[in-house]
């Protein structure tokens, strides 16, 4: 096992990146603006359709398939594609399958990619459509509680109860993020903010308080994937794929879990820290997956961070480490996941301006860390 990671590490690359505008009303298709950052991002590589073999993404009924995305753009014969349905749990399985797909030779250039309107079209956990699909929904529905806030503020509120852990902890997540979608032209939300403002903002679901819930977004993010060795010809610097990890869990949400205030991240991090042999202490920065402001804290520890409890002390303290340099889900968008890896790559190629980390040269971006769907995945990315 120890050879085959070994012989991964470091063989594929990101080569091209991009976004289309974040908004609360694109007026197009999801099919619209997933073109669109695949142009984008193969125009960043110096690339274009011809050169795609692989596509690849993730949805829970919001997006448009690769089947469909193809023909789109030209792309009639793909040798490889992946159409993965999953949350932000496999954000980042979804890239690290792709980089697996071209290391063992099966596609050279593979685009992931994800779109959505999930503000003027479909709203997770909201109103007026059908429940999920899954078998636990049955004991959640008949008392309302089934909407991502309320799931996760029960694990935020056992992380309170068994630490101490504030809400002023939770709120200065939200501000320090908050002043790095200032220096973000992408952001939507870039009016700084104080913890006073933070605890104003109006309840969502205790303890969760507006800011800090992520944002609504209407958008689209693409990531190209193909050999280090190509990569190096092209246009942009590349940034190394050093490891990708993903696994499972148990559900807290059908009392599977033992301890709600350690997330499936705790188990996956050594498998991910393994593959590229590096540890928590070689980590430049880090892009956390930040649907709530919790999903931060808990990351901290289960990474490995900080010690188990002390997220919070450690997020006011700002520790070492440079965390959602591009103000995460919480105010630049919420692109369920790749805007994260996006915003990596940038800080590893150097061309982060503003809120560039000096001398960046290693990077973790992570999915969500496994609540609610009992799933998680990663990446480690280095400077090529």
């Amino acid at each position: 096992m120890a050879k085959r990671l070994l012989e991964f590490r470091d063989r594929t690359a990101v080569a091209g990146v991009g976004y289309t505008a974040f908004t609360r009303d694109s007026g197009v298709s999801t099919l619209t603006l997933a073109c669109r950052a695949i142009m984008a991002a193969l125009d960043d590589a110096g690339l274009g359709p011809g050169d795609v073999d692989g596509l690849a993404t993730h949805r829970v009924g919001d997006s448009v398939a690769p089947t469909v995305v193809g023909p789109a753009l030209g792309v009639h014969d793909p040798t490889w594609h992946l159409d993965q349905f999953g949350g932000g749990s496999v954000s980042h399985a979804v890239v690290g399958q792709a980089a697996l797909a071209v290391a063992a030779g099966l596609a050279e250039t593979v685009v992931c990619y994800r779109a959505v309107n999930a503000r003027s079209e479909f709203r997770m956990g909201g109103t007026g459509r059908g429940l999920p699909v899954s078998p636990e929904i049955q004991f959640q529905a008949p008392y309302g509680y089934v909407a991502p806030p309320q799931q996760y503020a029960m694990y935020a509120r056992a992380h309170m109860l068994k630490y101490g852990t504030k809400a002023e902890h939770f709120g200065h997540i939200a501000v320090t993020q908050r002043a790095s979608a200032a220096k973000n032209p992408r952001a939507l939300m870039r009016t700084p903010i104080t913890l006073d403002d933070y605890l104003a903002a109006r309840w969502i679901a205790e303890p969760f308080r507006l800011l800090d819930c992520c944002l609504e977004t209407d958008g689209a993010c693409a990531l190209v994937i193909t050999t280090a060795e190509r990569a190096r010809t092209l246009r942009r610097p590349p940034v190394l794929i050093s490891a990708a990890a993903w696994g499972g869990g148990a559900s807290h949400l059908s009392g599977g879990a033992a301890d709600p205030t350690t997330s499936a991240a705790a188990a996956l991090a050594p498998r991910l820290y393994a593959q590229a042999g590096l540890g928590p202490s070689d980590i430049d920065v880090a892009e956390l997956y930040d649907c709530f402001t919790y999903s931060v804290l808990v990351q901290l520890e289960d990474y490995g961070f900080c010690p188990k409890g002390e997220g919070g002390p450690y997020a006011v303290s700002a520790g070492r480490l440079p965390v959602n340099t591009h103000g995460g889900f919480l105010s630049e968008g919420y692109v369920h996941g790749i805007n994260h890896i996006a915003e990596a790559v940038s800080q590893l190629r150097g061309d982060a301006a503003d809120r560039q980390v000096p001398g960046a040269e290693v990077a973790l971006s992570t999915a969500q860390p496994g609540y609610i769907l009992p799933a998680t995945s990663a990446l480690i990315l280095t400077k090529g």
